[in-house]
């Protein structure tokens, strides 16, 4: 006989007394997210307002004058990026990854998946990712046309295995150790086949079509056509160069979540039931907001600098923040796990890899798209010759 009462016989799997901690985390992103807003308000909205009134009001005038700031790169600034069907690729995937997580948080906040229930989440976050993959195809085979792409066979083709076969693959991997460890935790191979007749018979053939469906639609109009012959980017200082300057952007997106990421890190590793999905459907509103915000203020920056290479450093400023989880989970196996066998050492770190890549496209897409759309609106803002 136990001494546990029924009332409280869940209490040591639900982690009841951490709400106030919650509150603190959702307290801690909504500062984070103030803080940038207000920041974007008071660089963005004013000087962006004054820049597009000083240069309508100078296209006005009969004199010549030289432009200035970022409107010199007027017309490089919608110029193809490096790598093209890899930039398309990631980005369709991204979108897939972030639609995915949206809606499986959105049905846990509303309580349609039950805590006690383990393998459900994992089963929805599949089928969903799978139904998903219409959209993976069709975001980037508009980018790519968009970028003038003309080798669309082999856009299809990545789009649907590249990014899939990678995490597909390091799944596989790990599980190999799993069974080696004769670990009741190992997939079993009748399971397996069911997830590759489902990426081959769902998501690929749903990739495919949405594919067709966006190589279909007319081409992404700019507002501004590329010049022939590249302008030369000026010396940039030190925190706008590449590096720097992604390293910067992503630690804001992960301030917003790593108290949030603790408990989630508890939940997989302590075996705790992790049920608070309301306070983490507002936590990755916040994310969102964040990635947002941090990637149009760096982008701004960098045309004002006339650095117009914005496009990967748009996905890479936001999906740094997967750089800092990775790092944060490292301090978390140091300091909270006492891990000894050589298999679970290499289940904890290929796990977090494999998950800090999904947020990598995932928070790369995010950025990618917000500063697509804030780069299309102040250009298409000013009158140009």
């Amino acid at each position: 006989e136990v001494d546990t009462a029924w009332a409280t016989r869940w209490d040591k799997y639900l982690l009841v007394g951490e709400p106030r901690i919650h509150w603190f985390s959702l307290v801690n992103s909504v500062i984070i997210v103030l803080f940038l807003t207000g920041m974007v308000a008071m660089v963005l909205l004013r000087a962006l307002h004054k820049d597009i009134s000083r240069y309508n009001q100078q296209e006005a005038q009969d004199d010549f004058q030289e432009d200035f700031g970022w409107k010199l790169v007027h017309g490089d600034v919608f110029r193809a990026p490096a790598y093209p069907m890899l930039l398309s690729i990631i980005v369709g995937n991204g979108s897939q990854m972030f639609l995915m997580a949206s809606v499986t948080i959105l049905f846990a906040a509303l309580g349609f998946l039950s805590p006690s229930n383990r393998g459900s989440l994992a089963t929805v976050m599949i089928v969903f990712y799978m139904f998903f993959g219409i959209v993976a195809g069709f975001v980037s085979a508009r980018l790519y046309k968009m970028f003038g792409g003309e080798a669309w066979k082999r856009n299809v083709i990545g789009t649907a295995f590249l990014y899939p076969s990678i995490i597909f693959g390091g799944f596989i991997a790990l599980n190999f150790f799993l069974v080696g460890a004769k670990s009741s935790g190992a997939v079993p191979f009748g399971t397996m086949l069911g997830l590759v007749a489902l990426w081959f018979l769902v998501s690929t053939p749903l990739s495919v079509i949405g594919s067709y469906l966006g190589f279909q639609r007319g081409k992404i109009e700019t507002p501004v056509r590329a010049n022939q012959i590249p302008r030369q980017i000026p010396d940039q200082v030190f925190y706008l160069r590449p590096i720097p300057a992604m390293m910067i952007g992503g630690i804001l997106p992960f301030g917003a979540i790593f108290i949030e990421l603790y408990f989630i890190l508890n939940s997989i590793w302590f075996h705790k039931i992790y049920y608070v999905f309301g306070f983490l459907f507002l936590v990755f509103g916040i994310l969102i907001l964040t990635c947002a915000e941090v990637t149009i203020l760096m982008c701004y920056f960098h045309l004002c600098a006339e650095d117009y290479h914005w496009w990967w450093r748009a996905f890479f400023t936001s999906g740094a923040s997967a750089i800092y989880i990775f790092l944060y989970s490292i301090m978390y196996y140091f300091t909270t796990l006492q891990i000894k066998s050589f298999t679970s050492v290499v289940l904890y770190f290929g796990w977090t890899a494999i998950m800090s890549l999904m947020f990598f496209v995932l928070s790369g897409a995010i950025g990618f798209f917000s500063t697509f759309l804030f780069v299309r609106k102040i250009y298409g803002s000013i009158k140009i010759d």
